[in-house]
């Protein structure tokens, strides 16, 4: 099928597109695989066929997580996960398709973020996300877009995030205005305002990459599982104020920000500083219970700084959601009802890779989604790249 002759199908009976992503906890491969219809060129939410969090190899996982984790990584093995990456998202795209009895069209694959700015280069904005399209094309036997965020930068954006550029069409439904957040490594959040085209976005801050971070080191752990060792916590306010003194907290959108700023360093000065107030890791529920905290107080604050008009109540999506304490914390912050994504059939662990899904049509059919208001880029530009199948 050519690249024509997919854009008719969108048209027509409609395209099954795969979006395929890892987040910045790299917890494992999303794969939602969707049927999408547009009507003369405009994209329609997609339809969920399937829905599956693969399993990285081994040894990929590995290699992804000492590269997260700031291990001295040579050009030669970049190289290497760039291609063996694509390899594994294919793969995982085909493996989940197969098990459903599902025939692909198209490959949406954002890829594995490995460094984002952190909007303090004088240079500009600039970001990496690895996972060739190539290989997912030969690894998937179809078509792939791939590669979103690189024109959001060359047009002046934050590349990021991007999700915001898909949520008109996912909560098309949902009463406006509304908030989306995102709680993945980082937490974002996508306002949509009640009249076409408002839409606002942008990075609060850390959210898993800081409680997931603590719960490797402190647990044993990949997360503090619902929340249970935060909920036994205590909040030390002097702590959590502090914290949030650091300068991305206050800086007006678009913003974004990656490990680069709050990785394994932050968590390590959040250690110290929160030893500094007295707050023990020999018992870390109290850490936790203040790291949480943190999560959803710069949350809390951002909406209320830089929010245009109030919304009554927050959907959540992504890893956290299932953290109850961070749930409950978030109730608390910001004084409105707190829900998840699911209230209005949207899938919490899915609504990232129905983003991509979404940005992979938007692709094939040249629909340009950029909006400055989403990252701060030039409108009408189309993202992404195609891989021919």
């Amino acid at each position: 099928m050519t690249i024509q002759d997919l854009g008719a199908q969108f048209e027509s009976v409609g395209a099954v597109v795969a979006g395929v992503l890892s987040g910045t906890s790299a917890d494992g491969i999303d794969v939602a695989i969707t049927r999408i219809r547009s009507r003369d060129g405009v994209i329609e939410a997609p339809e969920t066929l399937a829905f599956s969090i693969e399993e990285y190899p081994a040894s990929v996982r590995t290699r992804v997580r000492a590269l997260l984790d700031g291990s001295a990584v040579s050009l030669g093995e970049i190289a290497r996960l760039n291609r063996d990456l694509g390899r594994a998202f294919g793969a995982a795209a085909r493996a989940v398709a197969d098990r459903h009895g599902i025939v692909l069209d198209l490959v949406a694959s954002h890829g594995q973020t490995v460094w984002h700015h952190d909007g303090t280069d004088a240079s500009g904005a600039a970001t990496l996300q690895l996972g060739d399209g190539d290989f997912v094309a030969e690894a998937a036997g179809c078509a792939v877009a791939s590669d979103f965020r690189q024109r959001d930068i060359a047009a002046g954006g934050e590349g990021a995030p991007v999700s915001a550029l898909a949520d008109p069409i996912l909560f098309a439904a949902v009463p406006k205005p509304c908030a989306i957040l995102n709680l993945g490594g980082m937490a974002n959040v996508t306002w949509i305002g009640a009249r076409a085209g408002e839409v606002l976005a942008f990075d609060t801050g850390p959210a898993n990459a800081l409680l997931d971070g603590l719960a490797r080191r402190f647990l044993g752990a990949a997360c503090d599982r619902d929340g249970a060792t935060a909920a036994r916590g205590r909040v030390q306010r002097a702590l959590v104020d502090e914290i949030l003194g650091h300068p991305f907290f206050e800086k007006r959108p678009p913003k974004s920000t990656g490990r680069d700023t709050f990785g394994e360093n932050f968590v390590e000065d959040f250690v110290e500083r929160a030893r500094r107030h007295g707050v023990s890791s020999a018992e870390p529920a109290d850490l936790f219970a203040c790291a949480t905290a943190v999560v959803a107080e710069a949350v809390a604050r951002a909406l209320r700084a830089f929010v245009p008009e109030a919304v009554r109540e927050l959907l959540v999506a992504g890893g956290g959601v299932h953290n109850q304490a961070l749930m409950r914390a978030l109730g608390a912050a910001t004084g409105v009802r707190v829900v998840s994504s699911d209230a209005y059939r949207i899938d919490p662990d899915a609504r990232e890779a129905l983003v991509f899904a979404v940005l992979g049509a938007a692709t094939v059919l040249e629909v340009p989604l950029s909006h400055a208001g989403a990252t701060g880029a030039l409108t009408g530009r189309v993202l992404g790249k195609i891989s021919v199948g």
